[in-house]
């Protein structure tokens, strides 16, 4: 099993990359996600990786975060997701949005992912739903008090933001919440957050 792949960013492409190691070439499909956090080309990147091999064919998938990748692979475990469908789901909004919409049993949220029916929104979240907390990613519960509003996009950018920087996932979502009525934007919610981390 290839872990991680470290190496020059060769190229980016409409759903997937090209990095280099050892002379070598990675092609490897990625989420959107992930492709618009990566940087210019001709810099070293680091992704985590996941290798699928079939009858047709062997495909490798790169992930910006262990948390998407596992995500990833809870996706693959629904009736009638596969790999490219769970890439899809991952691309359509942000990982903590789509952590928050199986929680909450936000089939409508779901179902918008490229090639994502109903049915198979509904099967997501029946099979994921009591599996998030053992992504260990967000310990959100379901009571009114204690969801994050998920029509708010710069709360859930905000809380990538925050998790990208080393600050624990649950952590994270409080600090935000926190200033929920003060900030507008994710950027005023990170700043505000890493002035009063350690208050």
């Amino acid at each position: 099993m290839i872990s991680f792949i470290e190496g020059k960013l060769v190229a980016k492409y409409d759903g997937f990359v090209v990095i280099e190691n050892n002379g070598i070439g990675y092609e490897i499909s990625v989420s959107n996600n992930t492709l618009v956090g990566l940087p210019n080309t001709n810099e070293v990147v680091r992704l985590f990786t996941n290798l699928i091999v079939r009858e047709d064919g062997i495909s490798l998938f790169g992930f910006s975060t262990l948390e998407e990748k596992d995500l990833f692979n809870k996706l693959t475990t629904v009736s009638g997701v596969g790999a490219k469908s769970a890439l899809m789901i991952l691309s359509s909004q942000s990982y903590a949005n789509l952590v928050t919409c199986i929680i909450n049993g936000d089939v409508n949220t779901l179902s918008k992912a490229k090639g994502i029916g109903k049915k198979t929104a509904e099967r997501v979240i029946l099979e994921l739903k009591d599996k998030m907390d053992a992504i260990g990613a967000f310990n959100l519960r379901v009571n009114a008090d204690e969801v994050i509003d998920a029509d708010r996009q710069d709360i859930v950018d905000a809380i990538d933001v925050l998790v990208s920087l080393g600050i624990p996932s649950a952590q994270a979502t409080n600090l935000v919440k926190k200033y929920a009525s003060e900030c507008k934007t994710a950027e005023e919610f990170v700043s505000k957050v890493l002035q009063n981390l350690n208050n």
